[in-house]
């Protein structure tokens, strides 16, 4: 059933042509973990919201003051059969790979691996103290380019497109396409749209969604009312937006001051199978995974 859009909404919704927009089917806590070598993580994406998320395989936030938690960082590990993003809102952090690649990730920028058919790679913290904070997402690949050659990218922050809205809302664009401006990267096969979002309070945002597309809003300060039926996402929390055939966007409200990341895609519809760092489509495939790298294939 759609709700009744709040009245101060309606400008924004009709800008956009928004005639329907998605409520939130669910909010997520998330599970404290720590991974790497030591580094504390809440994540919001688990394998069991795989197939709900398709093609988002992991979610994790970072964030801490205390050097105790990240300093460690994430020594040398492999991956394979997916791509990682990784956003830095605060903090510098190094990677390096078994391909040549290597650069430093800082605040505001935001690191793109496709590990395919193999990478073996460190993420290691260049600060001695002082706050980091961010974002990774693991965005799957479909089977057929699994085991594509790895590719990687360091976007700084002042490479990604930025754009204000009316209602004095700023948008950076970190991957697909917004109120018609092409963001830093784009994936013809899952689409992924990545928005990072600051909003005013009492401000509202509105952005087309494509129907089929699974996606989910994640609040990192502040309050928004997200959907048609106006549900409230702390800080901390995240929503996962329905998938209604009739649906064409979503709608969030800043409660106050407020910054949040809005991700969607398009299904991949494939398998799914999962061995810690590898993301294949078959067990055989895991099998042949699991000797390439201990082979030293990667």
């Amino acid at each position: 059933m759609n709700f009744p859009a709040p009245p101060r909404a309606i400008a924004a919704i009709e800008r956009e042509g928004i005639l329907h927009p998605r409520t939130v089917e669910h909010l997520i806590t998330g599970q404290p973990t720590r991974d790497g070598a030591g580094v504390t993580l809440n994540r919001l994406i688990t394998p069991a919201l795989q197939r709900r998320l398709d093609p988002f395989l992991m979610l994790d936030a970072f964030g801490s003051d205390s050097p105790d938690d990240y300093l460690a960082g994430f020594p040398d590990h492999p991956h394979r059969g997916f791509e990682t993003i990784t956003f830095m809102i605060e903090g510098r952090m190094r990677h390096r790979d078994s391909v040549g690649h290597e650069g430093v990730l800082t605040s505001g920028g935001v690191q793109w691996m496709v590990a395919g058919r193999g990478v073996i790679h460190s993420e290691l913290p260049e600060q001695q103290d002082g706050r980091m904070e961010g974002f990774q997402i693991w965005l799957n690949l479909a089977a057929r380019d699994k085991l594509c050659p790895p590719w990687y990218r360091d976007i700084a922050a002042a490479d990604l497109p930025v754009y204000t809205t009316p209602d004095g809302v700023r948008v950076q664009i970190i991957a697909g396409r917004s109120h018609g401006i092409h963001g830093a990267v784009e994936r013809p096969v899952t689409e992924p749209l990545y928005l990072d979002i600051r909003m005013t309070a009492g401000s509202h945002f509105a952005q087309p969604l494509p129907a089929g597309h699974n996606a989910f809003v994640c609040v990192y300060r502040g309050q928004v009312c997200c959907g048609a039926a106006d549900t409230e996402v702390a800080a901390g929390r995240m929503a996962i937006l329905e998938t209604n055939p009739d649906a064409d966007g979503v709608l969030l409200t800043a409660k106050a001051p407020t910054r949040l990341i809005l991700v969607a895609g398009r299904p991949l519809g494939e398998p799914i199978v999962q061995y810690g760092p590898f993301v294949m489509n078959t067990e055989q495939e895991i099998r042949q995974t699991l000797e390439d790298f201990r082979a030293g294939r990667f």
